[in-house]
């Protein structure tokens, strides 16, 4: 699993400019522009267009939802369902605290 924060911003443009300051650089872009994909070394920042100053932790990953999903099951938490998307397949879970974490999997023709 890659580490993949979703930064919300009213302007994914003037952030995506400030990340690429910081020196991550941009990466694949929705066909809309809604999003942007900003890879680095340990994972990846994902610029979205939404409620300014929210932040969302989620993961990447290669392995197949329903594996994630069972596994978290057997272990005592509930995962939500696993949902098309229009950049592939997600799910969440509440953590300890109750608060939702995403795994995604990609489809990448989906969206770049």
């Amino acid at each position: 699993m890659r580490v993949l924060p979703i930064r919300y911003s009213s302007d994914v443009e003037a952030m995506t400019r400030f990340y690429a300051v910081l020196g991550l650089t941009p990466g694949p872009v929705s066909r809309p522009g809604g999003w942007v994909e900003m890879p680095a070394d340990a994972g990846m920042l994902a610029l979205h267009r939404g409620d300014a100053g929210r932040c969302e932790l989620a993961f990447e990953t290669d392995e197949p939802l329903e594996d994630v999903a069972n596994r978290l099951r057997a272990a005592g938490y509930a995962p939500g369902p696993v949902l098309d998307e229009g950049f592939g397949r997600s799910l969440r879970v509440p953590d300890p605290d109750g608060v939702p974490v995403q795994i995604n999997a990609y489809d990448r023709e989906l969206y770049t």
